[in-house]
Formats: C-alpha cells, structure tokens, sequence
C-alpha cells in the first residue's frame, strides 16, 4: 500500500466515524516528507467536514505577570531563572473589562485569562472570579481561564459564573516531563484536567514542540490527547527564551511541525485545533498553511511574555486563504 492509499484509508475510517488505531497514527507520523502535502490535504478535508470554513479566534489576558515558583524549563516567568522579564499582580476588573472589550471588536470569539503561579491563593481567587463576573456583565465574549492547578470547590466556581474552558496543558510527554519540570508532576496536571471535566467545563490542552523531545515523544503527546479528546487542544512552538536552560534550543523543522497539527486533526476531528505561541516567530507565513493542514484556530495580539500578529493582520490572512472568523 502506497502511503497516499494508507492515509485515505486512515480518513475514511475518520469519515465513517471510528477512531483511528495508536499504530495508525505512528504509521502516520512516519510517512515520509514527499507525502507530506498529502497528509495535510487530507487532514484539511477531515476539517472542513466536521467543523467548516471557520477559525476560532482569541486573545488572551496575561492578568499576573510573576516569579512563579514552578521550574519549567521553557518558561520566562519561572522564578528559577533570570529572563528580566517585567512582573506586575492582578490588575481591577475595569482594566481587563477595557481590554475584552478590545479583543471582542477585533474579532474574538473567546478571552483567556491566564496567571503565571502554581495555584491561585483563595484571594487570588476571589479578585479572579470578580473579573469574570465583570467580563460577563459589561462585555459578553466567551471565558476561558487558565489559572494552574484547581480544587473542586474552584472548578465549581468557574463553571457557575460560565465560564466555558479550561485551559491546562501538558506541555509535552510523560516520558519527557521530568526534564523540563520538576516542582510537580505529569499526574498533578491530569488531575487538574479530570477535576476541570467532572465540574462541567470544557477542557483546553496541549503542550509545546520544540523542547527537544523526539518524534517518538511527539507521538506519545498526541496519543494523549486522543485520549482525553478535549474540546480544544492548543499548540505551542517553542521560543527559546535567553536565560532559561532552553535558550539555545535549535527550532523544529516546519514539516515536523505540519505533521503534528495534521495528525492531531486525524485523531480529534471535531476538536478546534488552535496554532498558539511561536506562530509568528517560528512559521513564515503566520501559519497559513497550518491553517490548511488541521488547524483550525489561532491566539492573536500575542501571548504571554511576548507580541503576536494584530488581529487585522490574521483576520486578513483567514480571509485571503477563503476562511472566515466565528
């Protein structure tokens, strides 16, 4: 069987609803680059059936820029390490009502608020709740919060002021988690996700390419995912920041990249599949043939620790590939 024949195999068994099998997508995973184009057609066509012409578009909310006491060696907001970034604590829920009223003119279905700590404290909490109840008020766009790990009683919370998704990232596989963080395990952040679920909220999770893991480790990630089958599944590629121990991390090839975002697409097909940090720094074209290999979202007016596209740019960028904004 040719590999052009297997992948077509692989998307029926998509059309026709089943699953494809882990030893289907490893097979997937090694085709070989010249059969590149044809895996990323197909995963657009898996697209487009189940989830049309739209991408899904946010902007996110850094609301508590810190020295967060976890170890993650990617990360510019870690304590462990001097990156000279600028900190600041929880801003008044009438400055971040300003910015989600911003990010709702300018083409944004949702508004993540994100902080940078382990958990939040019970006042961190309560100032968090306060701005979403301010959000939901005065700006109606939809909700999402990435705040670390949760109780149930918080979880609760979050999904009564209706909020849709919670957003908690694996960040890369099990067998490659210890490297990159050892303040907390890959079972505290499952855990977090099961209690996001069993609260009613809908699930937000994915990781980062490029930490140096193999293709091997990208597969593992990707099964994981399939197995959670989340709502939606963010993707980040890796920017080295200096003074992290990943700094001088070399980039990943771009067809390794189209590869993990056409597969994911083959296993979650109903997913929204969002291109995340590292879109404009590490693809040419800000990830307009992503957006044609799976993908089917993107964060824009950019991310935590650095800047993205404006969103008139990716709104221009949807259109001219014949997409159209939620």
């Amino acid at each position: 069987m040719s590999s052009l024949e297997f992948i077509k195999e692989c998307q029926e068994k998509v059309f026709s609803g089943i699953r494809i099998s882990s030893e289907d997508a490893k097979n997937l995973f090694n085709i070989p680059n010249e059969d590149l184009k044809d895996l990323a057609r197909c995963a657009d066509e898996i697209t487009r059936d189940y989830n049309g012409n739209k991408v899904d578009v946010e902007q996110l909310n850094n609301i508590k820029k810190n020295a967060c006491s976890e170890d993650c060696t990617f990360c510019g907001q870690s304590a462990f390490f001097d990156t000279g970034i600028e900190t600041y604590q929880l801003p008044t829920p009438q400055e971040v009502v300003v910015k989600a009223k911003k990010a709702k003119e300018e083409g944004a279905e949702s508004y993540c608020l994100v902080a940078a700590w382990r958990e939040p404290s019970p006042k961190d909490f309560t100032n968090v709740c306060k701005i979403i109840a301010e959000i939901n008020e005065k700006v109606g766009i939809s909700v999402e919060c990435s705040l670390g790990f949760l109780t149930k009683e918080q979880a609760s919370k979050l999904k009564e002021l209706k909020v849709k998704r919670y957003n908690h990232n694996l960040e890369t596989a099990k067998s490659k988690f210890s490297e990159i963080c050892t303040t907390h395990t890959y079972q505290d952040r499952l855990d977090t996700l099961e209690i996001a679920r069993e609260a009613g909220l809908e699930l937000c999770t994915g990781g980062i390419i490029g930490l140096g893991e193999t293709r091997e480790q990208r597969i593992e990630l990707t099964l994981e995912l399939a197995r959670i089958y989340p709502e939606e599944v963010t993707i980040n590629i890796l920017v080295p920041v200096p003074g992290t121990p990943l700094e001088l991390q070399a980039n990943l090839p771009n067809s390794e990249i189209t590869r993990m975002f056409s597969i994911i697409r083959f296993l979650l097909p109903e997913s929204v599949i969002k291109i995340s940090g590292g879109r404009e720094t590490n693809l040419e074209d800000s990830g307009e043939e992503l957006l044609q290999s799976g993908a089917n979202g993107i964060i824009t007016e950019g991310y935590l620790t650095m800047d993205g596209n404006k969103s008139q740019k990716d709104l221009e960028m949807i259109e001219k590939i014949g997409l159209e904004i939620k």
